[in-house]
C-alpha cells in the first residue's frame, strides 16, 4: 500500500496518484478468509465500524433495488487532481505543539498499558492520528486541529492497531473501550 504499487506474480504495476485501498471484512462469513497480520493492518489509515442501516435507510435500499431499474447514472463529483490538492491542503493545516504532543501521548500510552494491551500501536499511528485530525479539521472548514479532533480520530486510527491482552478480553472490553480509557 505505502509503496503505491501492486505485484501480481512476477509483474509489478505502479498505481497512479491518488492511490488508496478500501477493504471490507464481514465478521459473520469468515470461512476461507483470515484476519490480516498486525503489520499489514497498521498500513490502513482508519478502521471504520458500520452498523446496520436504520429502518428508513433499509426501506430506501429495498426501494432502490426492488423497484428501480438497477441502473444508476453516476457522475464524477471530484477529479483526481482535486483529491491531490486536498491532500496537500491537509498537510498544511496547522497543529499546535501541545495538541501534537497529546496525540503522541495517546499513541505511546497504547504501548505502556500492559494491564490492557498486549501490543500497542506503532509510530505510524502517531502520524495517522495527526493526519486524520488535520483532514477532519479541513473537512469541517477549520484552519486548526483541536484536541477534540485527536480524541475523535483516535478510535478509527487505533482500533485496528492495538491487540488487547487476556485480562481486557476477560473483562469483555472492546478496543474502543480501551481507547476511551486511554483518552
Amino acid at each position: 500500500m505505502q509503496e503505491k504499487q501492486v505485484t501480481v506474480g512476477n509483474k509489478t504495476f505502479k498505481l497512479e496518484e491518488p492511490f488508496f485501498i478500501l477493504a471490507t471484512q464481514n465478521p459473520i462469513e469468515q470461512e476461507g478468509t483470515y484476519p490480516l497480520p498486525e503489520a499489514q493492518q497498521d498500513r490502513f489509515l482508519l478502521k471504520i465500524k458500520l452498523d446496520y442501516p436504520s429502518f428508513e435507510e433499509e426501506l430506501e435500499i429495498v426501494d432502490r433495488f426492488a423497484e428501480g431499474t438497477g441502473q444508476f447514472n453516476l457522475r464524477a463529483i471530484v477529479k483526481k487532481e482535486h483529491i491531490a490538492r486536498l491532500q496537500t491542503y491537509t498537510k498544511q493545516v496547522p497543529i499546535a505543539n501541545d495538541i501534537k504532543k497529546y496525540a503522541v501521548k495517546v499513541v505511546t500510552a497504547t504501548r505502556q498499558r500492559k494491564d490492557l494491551i498486549e501490543y500497542g500501536a506503532s509510530p505510524r499511528a502517531s502520524i495517522a492520528i495527526v493526519m486524520a485530525a488535520k483532514a477532519k479539521a479541513l473537512i469541517e472548514g477549520r484552519k486548526f486541529v483541536s484536541k477534540e479532533d485527536i480524541k475523535e480520530m483516535a478510535f478509527p486510527v487505533l482500533r485496528h492497531r492495538i491487540v488487547l491482552n487476556f485480562e481486557a478480553q476477560r473483562k469483555n472490553l472492546s478496543e474502543d473501550d480501551v481507547i476511551k480509557e486511554l483518552l
